[in-house]
Parts: C-alpha cells; sequence; structure tokens
C-alpha cells in the first residue's frame, strides 16, 4: 500500500503523514475552508482569491471534471452581504453562482437566481444549488488556462519559497 510519503513532495508544508492538525478557523475562513472541502468530496477542484478579468477577485472558483466553472461568494455576516453589490459582476465568469454563508447568515437576503451552501470550518452543505448559466467557450477555455496557470504557481511557491517571483 501507498503511503502519503510516496505520493507528496516533502517541500509542501503540512502535507505529510506527520502533520499536526491545526485549530479551526472561524469566520469567512472557516467557510472558505468547509466550502472547499465539500468542493472536493464532490470531485470539484478550487481556489481561493482569484482574480478576474473585470478586476474583481472571486472567493473561490471551482472547476468539475467537465470543465463547468463555478464561483463561490462568501458572506460572513449580514453587514459584509448588504455592504458588497459587485457579486453580479462574477456572472459572466462561471457557469454557476453559489453564496456561501454560516448556519446564522438571515438566508432570506440571498437572491433568488444563486445557489446556496451553508458551511462550517467542517463541510457545507448545499441548500439551494445554482441555476446553470453556460459559458461561451472562449472565456471558458481563458478560464480554465488562468485556473491552470494560478494553480500551478501556488504549487510551486510551496515547493520551493525561494523561487525568484
Amino acid at each position: 500500500m501507498e503511503t502519503n510519503d510516496e505520493r507528496v513532495p516533502p517541500a509542501v508544508p503540512g502535507a505529510g503523514p506527520t502533520s499536526a492538525p491545526t485549530a479551526a478557523p472561524s469566520g469567512a475562513a472557516a467557510i472558505l475552508r468547509g466550502v472547499r472541502r465539500h468542493l472536493l468530496a464532490r470531485g470539484l477542484a478550487s481556489l481561493s482569491e482569484v482574480g478576474l478579468a473585470n478586476g474583481r477577485r472571486a472567493d473561490i472558483l471551482a472547476v468539475d471534471r467537465a470543465g463547468q466553472l463555478l464561483i463561490v461568494e462568501i458572506k460572513s455576516s449580514r453587514a459584509d452581504f448588504l455592504s458588497d453589490r459587485k457579486w453580479p459582476e462574477y456572472r459572466p465568469f462561471c457557469d454557476a453562482l453559489s453564496f456561501a454563508v454560516d448556519a446564522d447568515f438571515p438566508q432570506e437576503l440571498l437572491p433568488d437566481d444563486v445557489g446556496v451552501l451553508v458551511a462550517d470550518a467542517y463541510e457545507a452543505l448545499e441548500v439551494r444549488p445554482p441555476p446553470p448559466h453556460p459559458l461561451a467557450p472562449a472565456r471558458r477555455k481563458a478560464l480554465l488556462l488562468r485556473f491552470a496557470t494560478l494553480a500551478a504557481e501556488r504549487l510551486h511557491r510551496l515547493e520551493d519559497p525561494e523561487a525568484i517571483p
């Protein structure tokens, strides 16, 4: 049986079998972690804090095995949601858009035309799936290339923190 040591380079912090568990995050960081765990369990790869061509930054950009792209916008409080009206600008950059909130968030504030995930630091539950709005092929290609390049750059920085930026 293959061990974790054989599959994961030792240069990746926290990836080895001797890694100690860390304390659970809170607020937006907890929602982020829970949602990304949920997405991974559903077969989606995700990145956090992904810059888009319109200058906005998606909290989470995820891709499934078919190349479908999901953006998840995290809202950690009522005030956070009410002060942020940029989320419609994410729609042209994904096949589906969801909000992720914690269990105490007043979900009635969320628009009806987005998905809803309720998350904590450990998991998320999709309480409403996002309606699809398919991307144009050229935009999909550009976003998938952006996703792949960003993922490779982040992995490189983990494996070789002294690399030239």
